[in-house]
């Protein structure tokens, strides 16, 4: 007999190591079976050899996708010093190794501190950037050149929790999407003088979302994107929403989880609630996303 099909919510789910992203998308599935093909994306892609948070959006929260992007990721990083890999992460062939014998904590504290706020930063010849419509990743798994253009990228705070030199150094780092902790241990690696890539990372937050360890946690209605205000809908105001219509002031009430000093702030908008769930998305009085549903 099928299993009752999930309703549209935010899923935070835990990532082992050795696993891919878009695995826990189809395992989702395919505990959730059903006549039709259930809308499940993940949130953000975390690397096959990482571990941590992965969101899953489901249903009519996949409408959310860019959402999550304007908020801190924070990860631990485990960064080996003395080689940089071809793919920046332990299951790359080496390409290059440098001297570690003479790291020492104040030289790595002052290059880590290069690389906070606004950078440009190459992302891995292994990445999920798309190339002429295909992923970088598979160019380069063929064996084919690929050299990416530098990305505008967000880094929030870093520090460093432990060193175990010359061999390794554990990092704490806090930034906005589309952030390569590859990238930044390769970079830390030849400012260094040292080479480096890491050797293990783990994302331990999406904005107020944790990993949950074990089973997977459902986040609806006022638990789905906390941190933008949100006011309330009458039943007129829906059915004019979905008609296009723009809406008077209403009383709108503020964030419940509020973005870290000085990170960049995301898009105003405000979230429309109506009977508990969320529908839709607001940009001065419009609808900029509608939630069919709710969720």
């Amino acid at each position: 007999m099928a299993l009752k099909r999930p309703p549209s919510a935010v899923w935070l789910v835990h990532k082992p190591a050795g696993v891919t992203s878009f695995a826990l998308v189809e395992d989702f599935r395919a505990r959730h079976p059903g006549p039709f093909r259930l809308k499940v994306m993940h949130g953000g892609v975390l690397d096959p050899f990482a571990q941590g948070l992965v969101v899953l959006l489901v249903g009519a929260a996949t409408r959310l996708f860019e959402r999550l992007h304007e908020v801190p990721k924070t990860y631990v990083a485990t960064v080996a010093w003395g080689s940089e890999t071809d793919t920046g992460d332990p299951h790359g062939a080496v390409t290059a190794t440098g001297g570690a014998a003479a790291l020492g904590e104040a030289q790595l504290q002052k290059a880590l501190s290069a690389f906070l706020g606004w950078k440009d930063q190459v992302p891995p010849a292994t990445s999920n950037k798309r190339v002429g419509g295909e992923r970088a990743y598979a160019r380069a798994h063929r064996g084919e050149e690929v050299v990416l253009p530098p990305s505008r990228v967000y880094l929030h705070a870093a520090r460093w929790r432990a060193h175990t030199l010359p061999a390794t150094s554990v990092l704490e780092l806090t930034c906005g999407g589309g952030y390569y902790v590859r990238s930044l241990a390769r970079d830390l690696g030849r400012l260094a003088g040292a080479k480096a890539h890491l050797a293990a990372l783990a994302r331990t937050s999406v904005g107020p979302y944790g990993d949950p360890q074990g089973a997977p946690v459902s986040c609806t209605g006022r638990e789905v994107l906390p941190w933008l205000p949100s006011r309330e809908l009458t039943d007129a105001e829906v059915g004019a929403l979905r008609g296009g219509a723009t809406l008077g002031a209403g009383k709108v009430t503020r964030p419940q989880w509020e973005l870290p000093a000085g990170f960049p702030l995301p898009l105003p908008l405000t979230r429309a609630f109506h009977q508990g769930r969320l529908v839709a998305l607001l940009e001065e009085g419009r609808a900029h996303t509608l939630l069919p549903g709710g969720v």
